[in-house]
C-alpha cells in the first residue's frame, strides 16, 4: 500500500509551524508597517496562524473546527492591506521559513503558497 505523506508530517508536525510562526511574529512585532494589522497581544494571532498552516499543509483540521472555513480574504478585509503591507508580511514569513532548514523543493512550494496567498489579501489600491 502506497500512503502519501503530508507536508505536515514531513516537517515534523505542529512544532515546526509553531516555531516558524513564533519567529514570524517576532519580526512582525518589530515592524511598524505590519504591526498595526494585529492586536496588541499576539498570543491568539500566533495560535490561529499556526493552526491554519497546520491544516493547510495536511495536519489536523482544528482551525476549521474552531473557526469555520478559512475564507482568508474575507477575514482580512477589515485590515488595510496594500502592496507595502503584503511585501513586508511576505518578507517576514519567508525569513521565518528560511530559518527552518527545509528541503529546497519543499521550501519552494511553501514560498509559492505564501507569495500567492498574500497577494490575494491586497485590498487597497496603490
Amino acid at each position: 500500500m502506497d500512503e502519501q505523506v503530508t507536508v505536515f508530517e514531513t516537517v515534523g508536525g505542529a512544532p515546526f509551524f509553531t516555531s516558524m510562526i513564533d519567529r514570524f511574529f517576532e519580526l512582525v512585532d518589530a515592524d511598524p508597517v505590519v504591526r498595526g494589522l494585529y492586536p496588541d497581544d499576539l498570543t491568539e494571532s500566533r495560535r490561529t496562524t499556526a493552526s491554519f498552516l497546520c491544516q493547510m499543509w495536511g495536519g489536523p483540521t482544528d482551525y476549521s473546527l474552531e473557526r469555520g472555513q478559512p475564507r482568508l480574504r474575507m477575514r482580512h478585509m477589515p485590515f488595510a492591506i496594500g502592496q507595502l503591507e503584503r511585501d513586508r508580511w511576505v518578507e517576514h514569513m519567508l525569513t521565518a521559513l528560511g530559518e527552518m532548514g527545509l528541503d529546497p523543493e519543499l521550501e519552494e512550494a511553501m514560498v509559492n503558497y505564501f507569495e500567492t496567498a498574500s497577494t490575494h489579501m491586497i485590498n487597497q489600491p496603490e
